[in-house]
C-alpha cells in the first residue's frame, strides 16, 4: 500500500509500505479522508517523542469497514482504550492508562491506503454521508468534550454561560461550534490570524483580534476554553475570566508561562485540562454532526497526500488560511 511516512528531520516521504494486519478484534479500514492536526506537525518538526521516526502519522479520519460482513462507511475515534480499567469503568475512557492513540507508536495512523483499528472504534455513518465532513468529527469532539467540562465546572445553564475560546484553527472552531450546538449562546473567539478569523465570522461567531481587546468592553466571562495552549492565550484567559470561573485548556502549545496562579488563588479561578474526548461525547459528536448540528462544516480545505510534505510545510509556515487541510488518495 502507499503511505505518507515521517521519517524524520522535518521529512515525510509518500511510498510503499507494508499493508497492515489486523490483530484480533481489529479490521483493515480503507482511508477516504485524514486531517493534518497540530500533533502531526510536533511530530514532524521532532517535538514528540511519543512519535519517533519512521512513522504513519494521521489520526482524524473517515473511511470504510467490512463490518458484519459489509463494507461501511465509518468515522474512527483514534483512542484506543482497555475498556477495564477504573478509569474505562467510569466512563474516563481517555484517561486509560493504558490508552494509545494511531499515529503514535505503537500504532500506524491514517495517512496510508489502509491502517488497523478495533472494531469497537468505529462508528458506522449513514449511507451516502459526506466522508469529509466526518473526518472533522475528531477535532470538533476535542472541543466538544471541553464544553462538557466547562459545564460541570461551572454548574450553570448553557443558555446564561459567558464563553470566550482562544483559537480559530480547527479544535477552537469546533468547542465554538460544539458550544453553539449544545446550547451558549454568548460565544467570543479570539484569534490572532485573519483568515482563521475570517472562517469563524463565516460560522457566524463574533471574532476578536487579541490586539483589539483593549477597546472591547466584554460582559463577565464565566469560561475560557484555551484551544491555542500557549503563555499569551494562558495570561488572557488568567485576566478575563470572572471570580470563581472556569479555564478548560485544551491547547498543547507550549508547557510554561502565562497563567496567573496568584489571581487563580485569590479569585478561585478553576483550572481543568482537558484531553481528547470520551468514547460518550465522540458519539455525541458524530450524532451531533449527521442532525446538521454544527452548520456547513465548510472550512477545510482537500489536497493529495502525496504532497503532504508540502502541506506541512505550508501549514508550518502559517500559510494557511482554512481550518483544517484533508489529506486524500484520489
Amino acid at each position: 500500500m502507499k503511505a505518507l511516512i515521517y521519517e524524520g528531520n522535518n521529512t515525510l516521504e509518500f511510498k510503499e509500505t507494508d499493508t497492515p494486519v489486523p490483530n484480533a478484534g481489529e479490521v483493515l479500514v480503507k482511508v477516504v479522508s485524514a486531517g493534518i492536526c497540530g500533533s502531526d506537525l510536533h511530530a514532524f518538526h521532532g517535538k514528540d517523542e511519543r512519535r519517533p521516526a519512521p512513522l504513519i502519522l494521521g489520526h482524524e479520519v473517515s473511511g470504510f469497514a467490512e463490518i458484519d460482513g459489509e463494507e461501511r462507511p465509518v468515522v474512527v475515534n483514534p483512542l484506543v482504550t482497555c475498556g477495564t480499567c477504573p478509569a474505562c469503568l467510569r466512563g474516563e475512557d481517555n484517561l486509560c492508562p493504558d490508552r494509545q492513540i494511531i499515529s503514535m507508536a505503537p500504532r500506524p495512523g491514517s495517512f496510508a491506503e489502509y491502517f488497523a483499528m478495533p472494531t469497537r472504534n468505529l462508528i458506522t455513518l449513514p449511507e451516502g454521508f459526506d466522508m469529509r465532513k466526518a473526518a472533522l468529527c475528531e477535532p470538533i469532539a476535542c472541543g466538544w468534550h471541553a464544553v462538557r467540562l466547562a459545564e460541570r465546572s461551572s454548574g450553570m445553564k448553557f443558555e446564561d454561560l459567558n464563553l470566550i475560546v482562544c483559537g480559530a484553527g480547527a479544535v477552537g472552531l469546533g468547542t465554538a461550534l460544539s458550544a453553539r450546538a449544545l446550547g451558549i449562546q454568548n460565544i467570543w473567539v479570539i484569534e490572532t490570524q485573519a483568515g482563521r478569523r475570517d472562517n469563524a465570522k463565516r460560522q457566524g461567531f463574533t471574532v476578536i483580534d487579541p490586539s483589539e481587546l483593549g477597546s472591547i468592553e466584554l460582559p463577565v466571562i464565566d469560561a475560557v476554553i484555551d484551544a491555542v495552549g500557549i503563555a499569551p492565550t494562558r495570561a488572557l484567559a488568567s485576566e478575563k475570566l470572572r471570580p470563581g470561573g472556569t479555564i478548560v485548556h485544551i491547547g498543547l502549545g507550549s508547557a510554561v508561562d502565562g497563567f496567573d496562579i496568584r489571581r487563580a488563588t485569590l479569585q478561585e479561578l478553576k483550572f481543568i485540562g482537558s484531553y481528547t474526548y470520551t468514547m460518550k461525547h465522540f458519539k455525541e459528536v458524530v450524532e451531533a454532526m449527521v442532525d446538521d448540528r454544527f452548520g456547513a462544516l465548510d472550512w477545510y480545505q482537500v489536497e493529495p497526500v502525496s504532497e503532504g510534505q508540502q502541506w506541512f510545510e505550508k501549514l508550518s509556515n502559517n500559510e494557511v488560511s482554512a481550518a483544517k487541510v484533508l489529506l486524500e488518495f484520489s
